[in-house]
């Protein structure tokens, strides 16, 4: 019985899964704030945004990050709220570098998205705060909603040497946008386009995932960039499912819930299956180069984008809302 048992087991242990295939085309990135779960997937990097540090400052087992905001932000000068936010972000992203290799990306508040100044000045102090702590700026990726005051803030940022993350990009004439302005990274949502998708009754829950709006929006941002040499890093986020994140393996990096990691850990990958985007197969599609995206063809072409128009200003205001509704929790400890 023993020697049937470590059979099997031998067997289990020789079989390699979605997760594993994936990380040989893909650079896999934590899409939370739990530290568990991104010490227990062991990913390159994190991303973070209010609505996950929401989630995680209400846990008991994170009160300690809390209240040591908190202290710190009664001893300094400005708003003790605003102060507070900072912090806890700072100290969020500070506590997962522990954990990974690489780089965690910090929001700017939602709400200064159509404000450039305000996000540069943002963005300046929690890289401040970040190099305070010891921690270099090459190490942090300021997160900015992809609006066009965002894509301004970044052009501002990254020639100053501090790397951004483009989040809530729903559209190709954002990513044209973004490349244009030198942005590091950006995060086109897959989820999201697929829930408005079905919503308008324009794709239906199990039609085949290469036919998913979102897939097929971030394959062709893939292909402009690699075809054009953009440096920019493609990193597909936002998932439902595990064929959206299977469709989309060759990508530069995937961001992805602990929810979606655990399924893709789980399951015994196809021997057979290979990547799905590939810098050569971007060469040789048709697309053609766009000239430089001004103010007015980038706010007409978004416009003109019901899904994106859409998709933006309501991830703007979920953003919004949660920002709001950890300062209200704060507030109560105060």
């Amino acid at each position: 019985i023993n020697a049937e048992y470590m059979g099997k087991l031998k067997l289990a242990m020789s079989v390699e899964s979605l997760l594993s295939a994936l990380r040989r085309d893909t650079v896999v990135v934590a899409d939370t704030g739990d530290f568990e779960s991104i010490a227990r997937f062991a990913p390159q990097d994190a991303t973070t945004n209010p609505s996950l540090l929401f989630a995680a400052a209400k846990l008991p087992k994170y009160r300690h990050v809390v209240d040591t905001a908190i202290a710190w932000a009664r001893t300094q000068p400005g708003e003790l709220l605003t102060n507070i936010m900072d912090r806890l972000s700072v100290d969020f992203g500070i506590e997962i570098l522990k954990i990974i290799p690489g780089r965690v990306s910090t929001e700017v508040d939602a709400r200064l998205s159509f404000d450039t100044q305000a996000s540069v000045a943002k963005a300046l102090k929690l890289i401040g705060m970040y190099r305070d702590a010891g921690i270099s700026s090459d190490r942090i990726l300021i997160k900015l909603a992809s609006t066009w005051e965002g894509v301004a803030a970044a052009r501002i940022l990254e020639s100053q040497g501090i790397h951004c993350n483009l989040t809530l990009l729903f559209s190709f004439v954002q990513a044209v946008a973004c490349a244009q302005a030198g942005v590091t990274l950006i995060s086109p949502f897959v989820g999201r386009i697929r829930d408005w998708a079905i919503e308008k009754n324009k794709y239906r829950d199990g039609d085949p995932a290469e036919l998913d709006p979102g897939v097929i929006s971030v394959k062709k941002i893939y292909n402009y960039y690699k075809k054009f040499g953009h440096r920019t890093i493609v990193m597909g986020a936002s998932f439902r499912t595990v064929d959206e994140i299977l469709q989309l393996r060759g990508c530069d990096y995937l961001t992805i819930s602990p929810t979606l990691l655990e399924r893709l850990e789980s399951t015994p990958a196809d021997a057979s299956a290979h990547a799905q985007l590939t810098v050569e197969a971007a060469q040789a599609s048709t697309l053609e180069r766009l000239p430089e995206i001004s103010e007015a063809v980038f706010r007409w072409e978004l416009n003109q984008d019901e899904m994106a128009t859409d998709k933006l200003s309501q991830g703007i205001r979920v953003f919004a809302e949660a920002a709001v509704n950890l300062e209200q929790f704060i507030a109560t400890l105060l």
